[in-house]
Order: C-alpha cells, then structure tokens, then sequence
C-alpha cells in the first residue's frame, strides 16, 4: 500500500497465462521458421531440375531445323565445253572475265522428272552479260544430257514452277544494248522426252528510259 493506494501487482493467474502465451508465440515463430528453411531448400532444389525439364520439353517440341536438300553441284563450263551440241561460237567466247571467273549462270531444279535435278546454263557475255546461249541438261545414269539449246542472242532460261521459262529480248535500229524494244518470252513443258512449247508472249518497253543511252554498234 502507497499513500492508502494498494498498488496493482501482476498477479500469479495474469503471470501464467502472459507466459503462456509468450511461449505459444515463440513455438509459433521457431515452426514458421523451420517450415520456411525446409519449404525454401527443397524449393531451391526442385527449381533447377523443373527448369532444365521445361527447356529439354521446349527443344522437344520444338522440331530442328532439317538440313536444306543443297542439289550437287556440277562444273557447268566443263559441261558446256564438252558438249558437242553447243556452238562453236559460244565455246570461243566462254573465256574467263576476271581471274578465273566464268560469265555463266547456273540454276537447279526439277523440269524432267528425272531421278536428279535438272540442270539450266546460261553463258554470257563478260561486259554487258547479254546472254549468247541457254542450255538444260538432264541427269541420267550419272551422266547429263542435253535436252534443249537456244542460241539467238540476247537470251535467257530459269526455271519457274516447273516449267521452263526463255526470254529473247528484241532490238530495234539503233536500240542501245542495255535497253532493247521489247522482249519475247516462251515457256516450255516436259512431255515424255523433249521439251514442247506451251505459251508465248510479247512485251514492248517504253522508250523514254533509253531516250539517251548509247545506241548498240551497227552490226552488234
């Protein structure tokens, strides 16, 4: 008692049950505890494999990128230089424009139905690459031969969509080299052992482009 006030202790119910409930928390916070460690641990563990699982899962799916059918390729000067049904005129004229460097251009593809891939040349000419000859050879027994020819200049074969497509650009008097009047274009189609015409067409150019180019030499 202090200055006839009896001065509130804790008493021994109040201290029990505060006690109490002091260690309820404790237990509370050292299980939370435990169960974050263990929790956490094998977490950290299963994340690693998960991961990997999921990018081994995702190359699965994903296909690879198959290797592109690259056609084998041929020596096409050697080809046309030993080809007997090509011009003289045309062999003269296949010569190196710089180092060892052929004007020829080379296309592969199927225009036979053949067991390999057909083969389209075209040789040109080194300065202004006007094309002199068009040449498709076949594959058979490991050998080519030559199923069509075209040697009017200027001309040019490709392949388009299995046809074979040949452009013979037209020259008026005094039409510069590099720009022709028109052009004639003829597709062709395999049937059993040659190729046979299917279409044809003409295009005229506008004149305005070539108004001022040099014309072509007499004669060219």
């Amino acid at each position: 008692m202090r200055g006839g006030l009896i001065e509130a202790g804790p008493t021994p119910a109040r201290g029990t049950i505060q006690a109490a409930i002091t260690a309820a928390v404790v237990l509370a916070a050292l299980a939370l505890f435990v169960s974050a460690c263990a929790t956490g641990g094998t977490g950290a563990r299963d994340e690693g494999p998960a991961h990997a699982d999921a990018v081994a899962g995702a190359a699965t799916a994903s296909p690879s990128a198959a290797p592109t059918d690259t056609p084998a390729r041929v020596d096409a000067v050697r080809l046309v230089k030993d080809d007997p049904a090509v011009s003289a005129e045309v062999k003269r004229g296949l010569k190196p424009c710089a180092g060892d460097r052929y004007p020829v251009d080379v296309s592969y593809g199927d225009l036979t139905g053949g067991s390999g891939d057909d083969i389209v040349v075209n040789v040109l000419t080194c300065g202004d690459a006007v094309g002199v000859g068009s040449y498709v050879y076949r594959e058979a027994d490991g050998r080519y031969a030559n199923v069509f020819k075209a040697e009017e200049p200027p001309v040019y074969a490709e392949i388009d969509r299995g046809d074979l497509v040949v452009t013979q650009q037209v020259y008026e008097k005094g039409d510069a080299v590099s720009s022709p009047s028109g052009e004639n274009v003829i597709t062709y189609r395999w049937a059993t052992d040659r190729f046979v015409k299917e279409y044809s067409w003409h295009n005229d150019y506008s004149s305005v482009a070539g108004e001022d180019a040099t014309p072509a030499p007499e004669g060219g």
